[in-house]
């Protein structure tokens, strides 16, 4: 596996050795090990899968304090703009963002660590979205703020006309509301 550090410290794209022939294809999308070896100790106690159409807008979205979770996230079919936001207060990169496209072509992955806010867009027709956490969900622990937030600015890569996002998203806060959640 390769593992590629990104410009916000602790958010890492991981790219698989895909081994081809005329079955189709083979890799490892996860091995702890590995992971361990390139400075990510995490231990996954959950999976979780959703499938989208084109449009959908699914984030920001994060579970706070001794709740928060980092994920691994991958796309199985289709193709999104993955998104992780710094929320850690303090940090030099507070509110800044990491996108990245992953898909089933491309087979990447995005780590993205704990006290990061995490969305995606689907730009393919659907899309198949899978992601391991290392913390189980606590509903009262959740937060988000919305996905079209100016201070943030995240170009999502679909029109605003076709953005298909749930309530909760469509009225959730802002940065400037993000608590102390370390």
């Amino acid at each position: 596996m390769n593992f590629i550090k990104t410009e916000i410290d602790g958010v890492v794209i991981v790219e698989p050795r895909v081994f081809t022939d005329a079955r189709g294809y083979f890799f490892e999308s996860y091995n702890e090990a590995e992971f361990v070896k390139n400075g990510i100790d995490c231990r996954f106690v959950q999976d979780n899968q959703s499938k989208s159409c084109f449009g959908v807008i699914r984030g920001l979205h994060c579970q706070l304090g001794e709740h928060s979770q980092a994920k691994l996230v991958r796309v199985l079919a289709g193709k999104v703009l993955d998104v992780a936001v710094d929320i850690r207060r303090g940090s030099p990169t507070f509110g800044k963002h990491v996108a990245v496209e992953l898909s089933a072509e491309n087979q990447r992955q995005l780590f993205i660590p704990r006290h990061f806010l995490h969305g995606f867009a689907v730009l393919s027709e659907t899309a198949v979205f899978a992601y391991k956490v290392d913390n189980f969900y606590c509903k009262e622990a959740e937060f988000g703020i919305r996905y079209d937030d100016p201070e943030i600015g995240i170009d999502w890569k679909i029109p605003a006309d076709k953005v298909i996002t749930s309530d909760k998203d469509r009225i959730a806060k802002g940065l400037k509301d993000v608590p102390d959640n370390g």
